[in-house]
């Protein structure tokens, strides 16, 4: 299948500058920006990037740029408002951040690795005008749609320092065009506006036709909303901020009706694997079968398959009946910080670790759950004469108890 064929396909073309998609099916080189105003990319970044793979897996060159002069200033698209200004020192720990997760979703293919501060930092303010701000119009920086909405009526006005910013990002298509002849920007159909500033540029200085292509945003079909939020917030990849067992649960829940979607999306499977994974859950539906092949695959991009497996297996116990005896240190430790956790020795009561850890209100309630038959250690309904015995622990110091069907918790056995 063509790289123009396969975007398409996977609905990844929205806007572009090129009449013919099959333009597309001649490798040249592009890049992606990062915008660095934190120190991880988002599921919402991710879906450019994917994009980005394609390309790439189509023989194309990559050059992929964080930016860390542009971040100083701070990316208008899609803001209502002024963004607050970070520190040089705030958006090098950012930068960094990004580079490596960067790194990560590219592991396996080669790339170029930029920061736009890297020249922008030796610019001069008065060549800058005479370079690029000659060459663009006011009259159509101001019809731009997300600084028209921010000067009109009603708006919440905008500053010359994100103003300039299109400016800015022109001026690094031109200096990558020049340094590493990038004939292609892509990214998310919010950064259009500014997409555009590039092409007329390098037309201008170097005589040269060069292009831009973006992919629309991820839509929930379920809700109409942009997709990429859980309950908490937005889904991030680094773990610190989500959890890789929260990102695998994630994936896992996503809807009915956009999962085949998100499949040609965030996924490296072909298209006919796709379809024949889609095939399988249309038959079955309560298998999952489409969300737990989406949460699989594109965890392991993300984390790496060992993460993956240890995140996969730990879920599986709670929630898929496989043996508790399973899991090793590396699983429980996924679960750790996920579920509640408390300390006792191994003399102590198991009602007493009920009632800290949370499932009941005081002994009496958790008595009572015992007698009900609600109370499970490691899978297996327990009595009030339950006795912690080294044979029963998992990796030697641990006990997953249950309350009902979902309510689950650590104890750690201290000898």
């Amino acid at each position: 299948m063509k790289l123009s064929e396969e975007l398409v396909s996977r609905g990844q073309v929205k806007d572009k500058t090129f009449a013919d998609i099959s333009w597309l099916d001649t490798p040249r080189t592009f890049y992606l920006g990062a915008d660095c105003s934190s120190d991880s990319l988002t599921i919402g970044n991710l879906a450019t990037y994917m994009l980005a793979r394609r390309l790439r897996k189509h023989g194309w060159k990559a050059v992929l740029l964080v930016g860390g002069a542009t971040s100083l200033i701070g990316d208008p698209g899609g803001k209502e408002s002024e963004r607050e200004l970070q520190s040089r020192e705030q958006v090098q720990k950012n930068v960094a951040g990004i580079k490596a997760q960067v790194q990560q979703l590219f592991s396996d293919m080669d790339f170029t690795l930029v920061d736009n501060y890297d020249w922008f930092s030796d610019v001069k303010y008065l060549e800058f005008l005479r370079d690029v701000g000659k060459h663009y119009s006011m009259t159509e920086l101001l019809q731009r749609d997300f600084i028209a909405s921010r000067i009109g009526e009603g708006g919440s006005g905008i500053s010359y320092a994100e103003f300039s910013y299109s400016l800015i990002q022109g001026y690094d298509f031109w200096h990558l065009y020049k340094k590493h002849g990038v004939e292609l920007q892509i990214g998310g159909s919010d950064q259009w506006g500014n997409m555009l500033s590039g092409v007329p540029l390098i037309r201008k200085k170097e005589s040269k036709e060069v292009h831009a292509l973006s992919a629309p945003l991820v839509i929930n079909k379920a809700t109409g909303k942009k997709f990429g939020k859980s309950e908490d917030g937005a889904v991030w990849l680094d773990p610190n901020k989500t959890s890789i067992y929260q990102f695998y649960q994630f994936w896992l829940n996503v809807d009915d009706e956009g999962v085949e979607d998100y499949l040609k999306i965030y996924t490296n499977l072909t298209v006919d694997e796709i379809d024949s994974v889609v095939q399988e859950f249309q038959a079955d539906k309560s298998s999952r079968k489409a969300q737990k092949t989406l949460a699989y695959e594109v965890t392991k991009i993300v984390h790496g398959k060992s993460e993956t497996d240890s995140v996969v297996k730990a879920t599986q116990v709670l929630f898929g009946g496989s043996d508790y005896e399973t899991l090793e240190e590396s699983d429980i430790s996924k679960l750790k910080a996920e579920l509640p956790t408390v300390n006792i020795s191994s003399s102590s009561s198991l009602v007493d670790g009920i009632v800290e850890l949370g499932l009941a209100g005081s002994k009496s309630e958790a008595r009572r759950f015992f007698e009900q038959g609600s109370i499970y250690v490691n899978g297996v309904a327990a009595t009030l004469e339950f006795e912690v015995k080294n044979a029963d622990l998992l990796a030697n110091k641990y006990l997953i108890i249950r309350r009902g069907k979902n309510n689950n918790a650590i104890l750690i056995v201290n000898n």
